[in-house]
């Protein structure tokens, strides 16, 4: 594909210079704010544009531009959203959950009586009561949703997910906090193989409801096998039951589209028993070795980008 491009540009009639070319590949990577160019990112046509404003050429087409960019695969049209590790002590409390999805803990493979349990909840899942019935799909028509709707209320989905053996545990809930959180954790702590196991190790976000020291005393003396392994602040990504949460969002509540409330704790439910039939454990691929990596790059921000994948 790269040589098809290159004898595609050396066919073209308007040969640019090589530094025109790198040049111009060079303002793509640029922030525009940093620029003072009042863009919030800068697409083909804008990057052309820019290239005769700032006189590198006397004109170019936007084509042109977008076959040099994909050249290198670049697309500054695009945006990716992130959260930089805020913690202070980001690796280290990252570390020890990245051992738990290998199947270890302080150095030693997890006992068969062991379990993982990554928990967390969704929060206001609303019922929208569409004005007008949604379409079902036709020949060359997507599904039609009715644009304005009824708000039926929300609710609060939590739940819990076993690493290993790919069970999830969900309840709805009127709002969250300590309580509603309780007895999430008592639904699975109160079942079998958790209930006569030898440790329980939740890996749990600092949200509201159990964050900080007096919420691991409160969860491990009511459950003495019970080990709170707490993520570091603003890590959600490496908390497991968020992908469950994204696979939610996609089969469950989108379109959202509920006659009641009780519609969307119903159908919440029904899922977790029809996922359950065939769910798999994640396959978690990011480990100690690539948060290593991930550390060194943000510490220098000049050294090649580092893919993530989980």
């Amino acid at each position: 594909m790269r040589d098809f491009w290159i004898n595609l540009a050396a066919d073209d009639p308007l040969v640019f210079p090589p530094q025109v070319v790198v040049q111009v590949k060079a303002m793509a990577c640029e922030l525009t704010a940093r620029q003072n160019v009042p863009l919030s990112r800068f697409s083909a046509g804008e990057l052309a544009r820019e290239a005769v404003l700032r006189g590198l050429v006397a004109s170019i087409s936007d084509t042109t531009i977008w076959r040099w960019l994909s050249i290198d695969a670049l697309k500054p049209w695009q945006h990716r959203s992130w959260i930089f590790p805020r913690d202070p002590d980001f690796e280290a409390k990252a570390g020890p959950v990245l051992d738990l999805y290998q199947g270890s803990w302080e150095g030693k493979p997890l006992r068969p009586d062991e379990y993982v349990i990554s928990a967390d909840e969704k929060t206001s899942l609303q019922a929208r009561v569409r004005i007008h019935p949604t379409q079902a799909p036709a020949s060359g028509r997507a599904i039609r949703v009715e644009h304005e709707y009824e708000r039926g209320g929300a609710l609060a989905y939590l739940a819990a997910w076993d690493v290993r053996q790919a069970k999830v545990f969900g309840r709805c809930e009127s709002t969250t906090g300590i309580e509603p959180f309780g007895r999430l954790v008592e639904q699975v702590m109160t079942q079998e193989p958790y209930a006569s196991a030898r440790r329980v190790f939740w890996i749990l976000d600092n949200g509201s409801s159990r964050r900080g020291k007096a919420s691991v005393e409160r969860l491990q003396t009511a459950w003495p096998t019970l080990k709170v392994v707490h993520l570091p602040v603003h890590a959600s990504w490496l908390n497991q039951i968020e992908i469950y949460f994204s696979i939610v969002q996609r089969k469950v509540v989108t379109p959202n589209d509920f006659p009641s409330l009780a519609a969307v704790e119903e159908r919440l439910i029904g899922f977790q028993t029809r996922f359950e039939q065939t769910a798999r454990p994640f396959k978690w691929k990011f480990n100690r070795a690539d948060l290593a990596r991930l550390m060194a790059r943000l510490a220098n921000p000049t050294a090649e980008p580092l893919a993530l994948c989980a």
